[in-house]
């Protein structure tokens, strides 16, 4: 019997009904059965990438579900819950599926607790920089403890989890770019030149030149190297559908002067990392149905490529599965032509959460255009500007402390919404408060709610952009009421309230929808 079928998972989601089936609202933890597993195997789809992985005993190799290579035996296949558990067996990677092809679990992206915020932590590069200690230390656990977590929600602990990452990210810099292996190594996560070229050798059973090498005319090498930072352009993949044009107007319609950059077909923006800085372009891929975006990424510091690809991958909710939201929202009739009309809607979060606590705080009983106002003056006076500006985009966000030594005048806001500002900023500096992928969203909800001038709909608006809360409502929203009228359902708070509760765990989705109709 292979974990997966020891071990509960969240049900796979698919066209085909016969296959997997859902009830309800319900997105709860199932036992993934072999066959179920073998069949979506055989059918090679590429919206179970990411849900699982397919070790084979016969050649000792493991794949994503849809790779092209022959469907293996049945007495051959092994499923484990991610690369980790199956590098951990003695399985290698298989050099036939393209690592940057797979989106990433939409368990993590969906869940709250602890492993799940550990699995964002480990994505955002956590581990590397603070080692297992300072990934315990964020989440408020002991190392044991968070290992013994670990292990019995994904199968290994932060270690072999990162190793597996670590490997991940450096074959896609060999395959994929011309820089020098050591420059890899430690863009990848690596400590030493010694323990990439053991991993590598490890996990693809070839050398890093070989692996270069064997990539040859598939390759899409695109890097380069100049005074301020390096250039890499990456894949960032998803699962089908995604309503990419709906999803860059929002970000457009918000765009910070000095921060942002957006139209109809790209987005652009500056990064504060944690070694440094680095400027984003995101483009959609030539080809409709090539299922990924292109990510033109110029950075400092190289070791900042694992933050910077995680905080993109969380901006355009990346990881979202959007079979699962269609299928609970068109469930509602009123929602079931807009759904069909618009199928995979994404929510769009931050690369930055107290960038967004600004943008709440600011935004507060004022249109988009006069808070972008305003945020615009804070960016030009407290941000940090680049070394060099590349085009309209010349300044990182301010960071907290900055904002709690600006003089008041920087601030063209009343002193209540001012002081609240002051007050986010001092919790965020303090650490008292966390607004990224650490953050327990319960209890930052709590948090926030007991500071002076944030209420429900500002804290509602944190969680679903800042904290990722797939099911935040902001029920008394004014654009989301008339929204819903428009769509034929109760413009009243309270009975409006109530109607949602059909659309859990997915409200913060069906929010966005209702903007879209207000």
């Amino acid at each position: 019997m292979s974990v997966i079928q020891r071990r509960p998972w969240r049900k796979l989601m698919s066209d085909s009904r016969e296959l997997f089936r859902r009830t309800g609202a319900s997105i709860g933890l199932v036992d993934l059965d072999f066959d179920l597993c073998y069949r979506a195997v055989a059918s090679r789809d590429t919206r179970f990438d990411g849900w699982f992985v397919t070790a084979v005993t016969s050649t000792g190799i493991y794949c994503r579900p849809s790779c092209p290579a022959m469907t293996p035996k049945r007495s051959h296949v092994r499923f484990y819950p991610n690369a980790a558990v199956a590098q951990q067996e003695g399985f290698r990677a298989c050099l036939r599926c393209r690592p940057d092809a797979a989106p990433g679990s939409p368990e993590w992206h969906v869940r709250g607790d602890v492993a799940a915020r550990a699995m964002r932590l480990i994505a955002d590069g956590v581990v590397d920089r603070a080692g297992v200690p300072g990934l315990a230390r964020m989440l408020g656990y002991t190392e044991r403890h968070l290992g013994r977590i670990l292990t019995s929600e994904v199968g290994t602990g932060p270690l072999a989890l990162a190793r597996a990452q670590r490997a991940q990210t450096a074959r896609i810099l060999i395959e994929t770019t011309d820089l020098p292996f050591g420059e890899v190594a430690f863009a990848a996560g690596f400590h030493s030149i010694r323990q990439f070229n053991d991993t590598v050798r490890q996990i693809y059973g070839r050398t890093p030149s070989e692996l270069r090498a064997g990539a040859g005319g598939r390759s899409h090498r695109r890097s380069s190297a100049t005074g301020d930072g390096t250039t890499i352009t990456l894949r960032l993949a998803y699962r089908p559908p995604l309503d990419i044009e709906s999803l860059f107007a929002f970000l457009a319609f918000r765009a910070l002067p000095g921060v942002e950059e957006a139209d109809g077909t790209r987005y652009r923006r500056t990064l504060r990392l944690p070694h440094g800085y680095g400027v984003v372009t995101l483009t959609p891929a030539e080809n409709p149905t090539d299922h990924f975006l292109w990510a033109h990424l110029r950075l400092s510091d190289l070791r900042d490529l694992c933050p910077a690809v995680a905080r993109c991958r969380r901006l355009l909710d990346l990881d979202n599965d959007p079979a699962a939201v269609d299928a609970v929202l068109t469930s509602d009739p009123a929602f079931s032509d807009e759904v069909a009309q618009r199928p995979g809607v994404r929510v769009p979060r931050t690369v930055d959460g107290f960038e967004m606590a600004c943008r709440g705080v600011v935004g507060q009983q004022v249109s988009v255009a006069s808070a972008r106002k305003v945020l615009g003056r804070i960016v030009a006076e407290l941000g940090d500007p680049l070394p060099e500006p590349d085009g309209g985009l010349t300044h990182l966000f301010p960071t907290p402390e900055a904002v709690c030594k600006a003089d008041d005048d920087l601030f063209p806001l009343p002193a209540s919404r001012r002081h609240t500002l002051r007050v986010i900023a001092e919790a965020v500096a303090a650490g008292d408060i966390t607004l990224d992928s650490a953050a327990d969203r319960v209890e930052t909800r709590h948090r926030l709610l007991r500071i002076p001038g944030i209420g429900p709909w500002t804290a509602s608006y944190l969680a679903m952009r800042a904290l990722g809360d797939p099911d935040a409502f902001l029920a008394k929203d004014l654009g989301v009421r008339r929204g819903a009228m428009a769509l034929g359902l109760p413009g009243d708070p309270t009975a409006l309230t109530e109607h949602a509760e059909r659309w859990r765990p997915w409200r913060s989705y069906a929010t966005i929808r209702l903007w879209r109709h207000a």
